[in-house]
Order: structure tokens, then C-alpha cells, then sequence
């Protein structure tokens, strides 16, 4: 969940943080609200700014703070305080994020709109097999979509709709348009990162 104000500013005092987190690593949950309470406002504006969708950043930080419980011991007071360490969680995951979504928006779409490239050398085969191998891997996990996530990814990579354009056209909400574009490419991006059979 968000969080709904930020926390007030304090200065970080590296043994204090320590100490906090460590806490936290031995799974005192009122720390892990301490630490929530006093970090949560920079890691989820820092989502907001990375991320395309506010949902996107909500569970983000959710899954920032599922690391830090995990990792508290990790903490490493002379590398920075605890709010840039938890920052830099969620930047990170953010980053990862957008990488995936980028890999399978452009996996989909060299995949299905690309025409066979032309050239002067003729492709040899087994090139030409790994081009129809992977096409058909992409093609085969668009079809394990649910159908209105497939709906939506190829209005909007065969057709080249926007997703303002796919909500007026299949007079969706904007707001399911971009859920279904997101569980759609993460779907995709699991799909596609296993091994083909």
C-alpha cells in the first residue's frame, strides 16, 4: 500500500540504523514499521518517477519493502543511511522493471511486425530456423494470454494504438486498459524467459 504522507525528515544516524535493521533481520515487526514509516515516502515517490502507472509504483514498494525485511542484515551503514539504502532497493527494482516491460514490448513486436530481413547473403538455415523458432515462442505465449490482455497487447503492437486509443475503441476505462497492458508484458516477459521446449 502507499503511503499517505510522508515521514518527517530526520537526520540519519548510522548506528541507529544499524541497530534498527537489525531488529528488523531478527523479525521484530514494529522495526520494520519504523523503518517503513521513515522510508517508505522517498522509495515510493522515487516509483512514481520511474514508473509508468501509479499501481505499478504501489507495488513496487511493496515488493521494495519485501527486500529490505529480507536483506536487513545486509545493511551497511558505511556505504550510506538507511533511507538511501532503501532508495536505492526500489530504484533498482524499478529499473529491473521497466527493462522487462521494454524486452517484451520489443521481443512482441520485432517478433510479429518484422518482415524477414533481407540480404544480400542468403540466411543460412539454422538462422533461419532460430528466427522461426522464437517467433513461434512469442506468438505461442500470446496465445496463453487471457483474451482481453491479448486484446489489448495487439491493439496496441499490431495496430499501434496508444492505450487512450485501445480505451476509446474497446470502450474500456483507461485505467483496466493499462492493468491489463501490465499483467499482460509481465505474463509475456515470464513466459519468454523460459526455456523453450
Amino acid at each position: 500500500m502507499a503511503p499517505t504522507e510522508p515521514s518527517a525528515a530526520r537526520a540519519s544516524d548510522p548506528a541507529d540504523d544499524r541497530a534498527l535493521l537489525l531488529q528488523v533481520a531478527l523479525g521484530d515487526s514494529q522495526a520494520m514499521r519504523d523503518v517503513y514509516a521513515r522510508c517508505a515516502g522517498r522509495a515510493f515517490a522515487l516509483c512514481l518517477r520511474l514508473l509508468p502507472a501509479r499501481a505499478d509504483a504501489e507495488e513496487l514498494l511493496q515488493e521494495t519493502f519485501l527486500e529490505v525485511w529480507r536483506r536487513a542484515r545486509e545493511f551497511d551503514p558505511s556505504r550510506g543511511g538507511m533511507e538511501t539504502w532503501v532508495a536505492t532497493i526500489a530504484r533498482t527494482r524499478a529499473i529491473d522493471r521497466l527493462r522487462a516491460l521494454g524486452t517484451v514490448a520489443r521481443t512482441v513486436e520485432g517478433a510479429t511486425h518484422s518482415p524477414p530481413p533481407v540480404s544480400a547473403t542468403p540466411v543460412s538455415p539454422d538462422v533461419a530456423v532460430a528466427v522461426g523458432e522464437e517467433r513461434s515462442r512469442v506468438l505461442a505465449a500470446l496465445r496463453q494470454l487471457p483474451w482481453e490482455q491479448r486484446h489489448v497487447v495487439e491493439l496496441a503492437y499490431f495496430d499501434g494504438l496508444t492505450q487512450r486509443e485501445i480505451s476509446a475503441r474497446t470502450g474500456d476505462p483507461l485505467g483496466t486498459v493499462k492493468t491489463r497492458a501490465r499483467l499482460a508484458l509481465e505474463k509475456l516477459s515470464a513466459l519468454l524467459r523460459e526455456p523453450s521446449r
